[in-house]
Order: C-alpha cells, then sequence, then structure tokens
C-alpha cells in the first residue's frame, strides 16, 4: 500500500503510473495510490488526478475498489466526478454507488449527462425515487427524460438520445450554421443535422460534410437526403442497432408512431447494445441470467439455483435410461466404463453446433429461405465427425477390452448420437425461435437431454442386442 498519508501539496508520482498494467487490468500501483487517498479523505488530491480520467478508465477504477472505496471516492471528488462513468460498470456496482447518494444529488448529476446516459441510470431506480429526481429537473429536461422511459426496455426509445439537431427545410446553409454557433443546447457532437416539418416530422437529413460545402445561399431541401433507415421507438434495440451496424451508419433518426423525430442512436450507443446482446447470449447459454461479477453470493446463487435444478430433472431422466439396462450393465461392466463416453462426446458436438445456431439467430445469419441448407451442413458435419470417432473409440475399445464386438458396438452408438446431437443443436434453438422462446436461454438444457439420452440408449440398447445380455 502506497503512503497513505498523501496531501493536496504532495508529488504526484504514483498517479504518473500508467491506468492499465500490461494485460489489460488496472495498474495495482494506481490502484493502491488511489486506496491511499481515499482513506485520507485527500479530496484535493483525487480530484485533481483523477478528474483527467476517462469515463471509461474510472468505471474500471471504480470496479477495482471495493463498496466502501467507491462511496467514498464519488464523496471526494464532489463535482469533478464524471457521472457517465456509472454507465461503464454492471449494474450491481452502480446501484450500490446511486443507493448511497441523496436523490438531490443525483438530480444534479443526471443534468450534466446526455439523456440517453441520464436514462441508463435512471431506469434502474425505484419508481418513486426515479420520481421524485426527475421533478427536481427543469421542466424541458424532465419532459424528454420521461419520454424516453415510457418506452418498454431495451427498446430503440430507451436507449436514443434526445439531444439532437434539427432544422426546417426553408432554411439556408447559412442560417443553420448560424444556428449551430449560436446555439448553447446543442449536443457535444454530432454527424447530421435533420429536416423536420413544423408537426416535428421528420423530412429527411443532410450530413455535416454536405453543409461544409454547400454555399450560404442554398436551401436545406436542396441538398437534404431522405433518412431511408429510421428506427421506429418501440423497435427492439438489437435490431435497431443490427440496421444502423448493415448500413454503416454513424447516426440514425428516432421516429414515433407518428413519424415525428424523437431522437437519435449514434454508433457509440450501438456499440454498447451489441457488446451488452452479445453478453446476456452468452450468460444466457450458460444459465446464468443476468448475473454480474460484482453480484453477492446470494444473489448469483439465485440467478443459477432454477437452471440448475431443471438440469438435475433431466439428469433424472438419463440416469432412468440408464437403469432400463442395468442387467446388462451388470453383466458387462466394461459398459459402464464406455458409455459416458459416448453421451460426453455427443454433448458437446451439440453443444458445439448450438452456439453456432444460437449466434446465427441472432445475428439474422439464419431465415426460412436458409435453414434447409445449414440442417443438411450441420448434418453433415456431425456424420463426418461421428464416422471419425467411432473408428477411434471403436478401436480404443477392442484393444482396451480384447472385445472386437464391443469396439463396433461403441463405435456405431457415436455415429448415432452425433448425428442426434447435430440435428438437436440446430432444431432446437430453430424450433424456440420460431415460438418466440429465446434460444439462447432454453437451448443447453434440451440438447443435454438429447445427447444423453440418445448416447445411453443407443450404446446400452445395441449392447444388449448385440451380445444377448439383459
Amino acid at each position: 500500500m502506497a503512503d497513505p498519508q498523501l496531501t493536496s501539496d504532495a508529488p504526484a508520482d504514483g498517479m504518473r503510473n500508467e491506468v492499465y498494467d500490461e494485460d489489460g487490468f488496472v495498474a495495482q500501483p494506481f490502484r493502491e495510490t488511489v486506496e491511499a487517498a481515499i482513506e485520507a479523505e485527500n479530496a484535493d488530491f483525487l480530484q485533481k488526478e483523477i478528474g483527467h480520467l476517462h469515463e471509461s478508465e474510472l468505471g474500471d477504477l471504480l470496479e477495482a475498489l471495493d463498496d466502501a472505496e467507491r462511496q467514498s471516492l464519488v464523496r471526494l471528488m464532489g463535482d469533478q466526478f464524471d457521472y457517465t462513468a456509472l454507465t461503464e460498470v454492471d449494474e450491481a456496482i452502480r446501484m450500490s454507488i446511486v443507493d448511497a447518494m441523496p436523490n438531490e444529488q443525483i438530480a444534479e448529476a443526471v443534468r450534466e449527462l446526455d439523456s440517453d446516459d441520464a436514462v441508463y441510470i435512471l431506469e434502474d431506480l425505484d419508481e418513486a425515487d426515479r420520481k421524485d429526481i426527475l421533478e427536481r429537473l427543469p421542466f424541458r429536461e424532465r419532459i424528454r427524460l420521461r419520454r424516453s422511459l415510457d418506452y418498454p426496455e431495451e427498446s430503440a426509445g430507451r436507449r436514443m438520445q434526445t439531444e439532437f439537431v434539427a432544422v426546417p427545410p426553408y432554411w439556408t446553409v447559412g442560417q443553420t450554421i448560424d444556428y449551430m454557433r449560436e446555439d448553447e443546447d446543442l449536443p457535444e457532437s454530432f454527424a447530421q443535422i435533420f429536416v423536420i416539418d413544423p408537426a416535428f416530422k421528420l423530412l429527411g437529413a443532410v450530413d455535416l460534410d454536405r453543409i461544409l460545402r454547400a454555399k450560404r445561399p442554398e436551401k436545406i431541401e436542396d441538398i437534404m437526403h431522405e433518412t431511408r433507415y429510421a428506427i421506429p421507438a418501440e423497435m427492439d434495440q438489437e435490431e435497431a442497432a443490427q440496421i444502423i451496424e448493415q448500413y454503416d451508419l454513424l447516426s440514425a433518426a428516432v421516429v414515433d408512431e407518428s413519424e415525428r423525430l424523437v431522437g437519435v442512436l449514434t454508433i457509440d450507443d450501438v456499440l454498447d447494445i451489441l457488446q451488452q446482446e452479445a453478453d446476456e447470449d452468452i450468460k444466457r447459454l450458460g444459465g446464468v441470467g443476468d448475473e454480474e461479477i460484482s453480484d453477492t453470493v446470494f444473489t448469483a446463487a439465485r440467478s443459477r439455483f432454477s437452471w440448475l435444478l431443471i438440469n438435475l430433472v433431466t439428469a433424472i431422466f438419463a440416469s432412468l435410461v440408464i437403469g432400463l439396462f442395468d442387467a446388462t450393465i451388470e453383466q458387462m461392466v466394461a459398459l459402464a466404463v464406455l458409455m459416458p463416453i459416448v453421451a460426453s462426446m455427443g454433448g458437446n458436438a451439440g453443444t458445439q453446433t448450438m452456439t453456432v445456431t444460437v449466434r446465427a439467430l441472432a445475428s439474422r445469419d439464419i431465415d426460412l429461405y436458409n435453414a434447409g441448407r445449414v440442417i443438411r451442413r450441420e448434418t453433415l458435419i456431425g456424420l463426418l465427425n461421428g464416422v471419425l470417432f467411432a473408428v477411434i473409440i471403436g478401436l480404443v475399445a477392442a484393444f482396451w477390452f480384447d472385445n472386437r464386438g464391443l469396439g463396433e458396438v461403441i463405435a456405431i452408438a457415436m455415429i448415432v448420437n452425433m448425428l442426434a446431437a447435430a440435428l438437436a443443436g440446430i432444431l432446437i434453438p430453430l424450433v424456440l425461435d420460431r415460438f418466440g422462446v429465446d434460444p439462447a436461454i432454453a437451448s443447453g438444457t434440451f440438447v443435454t437431454t438429447v445427447t444423453d439420452v440418445v448416447g445411453f440408449f443407443s450404446f446400452l440398447g445395441l449392447a444388449a442386442f448385440w451380445f444377448g445380455i439383459g
């Protein structure tokens, strides 16, 4: 630990260290210096040396500290704390910080944020606290934030930024430039100017580079282009992000049901959305829901319990299949040694196919027209791998137990289960998606059940038939 007796006049040698180490983690000397300043209640030092950090760097620092240190850091930083950093940490850390702040302080922080960042913080608060905070904001800001919060969770309306530049079509380029120079309420950065009619209905857009190249007397309506990819505010955020990604847009207008301009989605919003959706898919495939690494032991255990319970039920079902062949196993102990191999290989193969399929569904690479081709492809992959591993395990089993027939049985069972794994890995996610069930959540349990049941039944059933036992 660095010297805790830091003063505001002390040299900032510790703080000159890189924020990150060579592995990309918050550097230990940097963290220890911050912890020492927090322990010494050295607000001047922290404000001077941390105030310059980028919001993402500050977010990483918050995650590296413990809960008490985070709250102390926010308190000591005062007005110098960049509350945008709260959008860079997971929900558990964000809520632990916000819950320790009085509503009037949160309201002051929200006023300094872009609307999309403010909504990101407000949407997780209790309804009573959210209402109290909104009442403390100026009328214009309050209305804009309430409108965003009224849209469904994970919709484009929730993620949009309500600060944008919009002008009428009859303005000249010169008027527009003067407006951008003089108005103090414009967003800090933007790539497009939107064109609207008196009812705020979206007519088109003009890129900033087009404005710079045009003569001042030219009318906006003469240089604008139609906004071909306006995003409905009710649209799911992932679908909206895919549209922006597909057409390589830097920003896209968000419109309500009357096609009135209500906000804009920018490329940084899209990156956040895509990362969030990818994280959700990975977690759901593992059956851990919305769990964060900073969650408490009880919260994490509760999040995992339901899917572990479902897995227990399916495991019992697979065990019942084994129980059907208990007499067969008693007469040939080698079957008990070998049968987990068939089920395990099928489970891994099914998980591979399922992962590829779920990701393809999320990115819309599979649709009604190419599903048949993809199913044939995965079936052939399963058959090819099944044959290859059948030869390997068949030879191993035959030499291991000096029994050619046993090698042939496990080889055939391996082919059958690898085929079943391939089909289950692609068909189960497709069917779940067709019926509106998130395939990332439910596919894993069903695929594992299929491969276990088919693997045990095919191997033990074939052995009973082949050797006439049971």
